[in-house]
This record gives structure tokens, C-alpha cells and sequence, in this order.
């Protein structure tokens, strides 16, 4: 049986049809965005099991003060979560919009719809600067190439947790094992 990681380097190199779901990330969304999706999907949708949404929301030290944004947030889970557990704001932004109307499907069963934001976008467009954690399962290509916008628009002390993929040579402060998934930490610096 092939884990996650597997499932999603094997996706990658595959061309991800329009109708498949996926994660991506990005700008406000608006009516018309939900009927159409703006451009094919960079990561399928694999949901990240609620084992490790609840450990990356503990390794980040989430609380209540957080404002968590998910990159690809699929589902909505770990939003819904955060915002469950610890009361904080969060704010998840996909590419798919049914990931996106199912999101705030969940929002609205589990009481937080108040509490949370979901929006169809792309990742490398949106505007993730006021989180205090931001979360993500993407793939390592996806990571690195959002890298750099993450170290320059985040705040220093910006958490900063990945589901099973590095940032190739920023060195995690932590990881952590979690059945057969790996998530990793890091924290933005203060700019020099």
C-alpha cells in the first residue's frame, strides 16, 4: 500500500485534469469563482488525517491569539480545527471550488463559520501576510517555490508546519512522526 507522500510525488507527475480535486491557494474569491475553477490544479487532493491536523496544530503551539491560514485547505479540516479546538481565527484558500463550498460546509456543521474564511485562489497570489501559522500539504516543488514569499511577507515568529514535505535546505527546528506521515516545523526569522 502506498502512503500519502507516494500518492502525491506519484500525482505530480501526472497532468491533474480540471475535475479532479485538488489544493492550491490564493486571492478573494468571488460568486462566479465558485462555478469555475481559473486554472489547472497543482496538487491533488489527498486529506491530511485528523492524527496530524490535531499534531501540527500542537507542534505550531496554536492558540487562541492565532490567526491560522491553510495553503490547499481541501476540506477545510485543518481550519475547521484549529478554530474548534483553540477558538482562533483561520483562513483557508484552495483552487477547487466544491473543496472550497465543502469547506465552509464544515465551517458552518462544526459552529465556527464566524471564526473562519474560506476562498477560491492560487497560492502564489494571495495574500497569507497576517497569519501567525500557516499550514500546508503541498508538494516539495510547490514548497519551494513558494519559499521565498513566505520567508519575505510573513511576520518574524510566523509558524510555519508542513505536512509531509521539506523546504529543501531551511532545515526544520522539529519534526515529528505521526504514523507514516512526517511534519515539519519552522519558524520565520527576524530579517537581517
Amino acid at each position: 500500500m502506498k502512503t500519502r507522500r507516494e500518492m502525491l510525488c506519484n500525482s505530480a507527475a501526472l497532468l491533474v485534469a480540471p475535475a479532479l480535486p485538488a489544493m492550491g491557494f490564493a486571492g478573494t474569491a468571488s460568486a462566479q469563482a465558485l462555478d469555475e475553477i481559473a486554472r489547472p490544479l497543482d496538487v491533488p487532493y489527498v486529506p491530511t488525517p485528523v492524527a496530524v491536523v490535531d499534531a501540527m496544530l500542537d507542534l505550531a503551539k496554536v492558540d487562541k491569539s492565532d490567526t491560522v491560514y491553510d495553503l490547499g485547505c481541501g476540506d477545510g479540516r485543518i481550519v475547521v480545527r484549529a478554530a474548534s479546538r483553540f477558538g482562533c481565527r483561520g483562513v483557508g484558500v484552495d483552487l477547487n471550488p466544491e473543496r472550497v463550498k465543502e469547506a465552509r460546509q464544515n465551517a458552518a456543521k462544526a459552529g465556527v463559520s464566524e471564526l473562519t474564511r474560506f476562498e477560491v485562489g492560487d497560492v502564489f497570489d494571495f495574500d497569507f501576510s497576517p497569519a501567525t501559522v500557516v499550514t500546508m500539504y503541498l508538494l516539495p516543488s510547490v514548497n519551494l517555490k513558494l519559499r521565498p514569499r513566505l520567508l519575505k511577507e510573513l511576520k518574524p515568529g510566523t509558524r510555519l508546519v508542513s505536512h509531509d514535505f521539506h523546504m529543501g535546505d531551511w532545515a526544520a527546528q522539529t519534526t515529528r512522526e505521526v504514523g507514516r506521515s512526517r511534519i515539519y516545523l519552522w519558524t520565520i526569522p527576524e530579517r537581517q
